[in-house]
């Protein structure tokens, strides 16, 4: 070996020593995301069984009532939903779309895409949103 790869392998080392820490934390990184994806969606589906008939039975005007609470509790700039407090508040919204699809069967597709859209509401970005409200 010459002098100069000498110094080389050390550098080497370095580089795969950060690259293995970099994918290591990557890793652990995604697999804590996946997990809290799995709880909110296990609650979601939790929240949705539970809810799904009483919804079912809601009033336009009830309907209107928890639309226009959830909305006037999400712009408040001081106040912040628990995680089961926002799930609770959309995937209710979102069940309404199965009373609407059932009422309308013409209109059953978009009925659908409203409850994929509602059911697809993350907390992680209501959280951001409120953070960029205070900004």
């Amino acid at each position: 070996m010459k002098i100069k790869d000498k110094h080389l392998f050390p550098l080497k080392m370095k580089k795969i020593i950060l690259s293995f820490f970099i994918l290591l934390f990557s890793n652990f990184s995604f697999a804590q995301s996946e997990t809290k994806k799995n709880e909110d969606t296990a609650m979601k589906e939790q929240i949705y069984q539970a809810n799904k008939k009483k919804v079912m039975n809601f009033s336009m005007k009830d309907f209107k009532d928890l639309f226009f609470e959830f909305a006037q509790k999400k712009t408040k700039a001081d106040f912040i939903l628990s995680r089961e407090e926002f799930y609770n508040y959309t995937i209710k919204i979102a069940a309404f779309s199965d009373r609407l699809a059932a009422l309308y069967p013409e209109e059953k597709e978009t009925a659908e895409k409203n409850k994929e859209v509602w059911f697809s509401e993350n907390y992680e970005d209501y959280l951001l949103s409120k953070a960029s409200q205070k900004k």
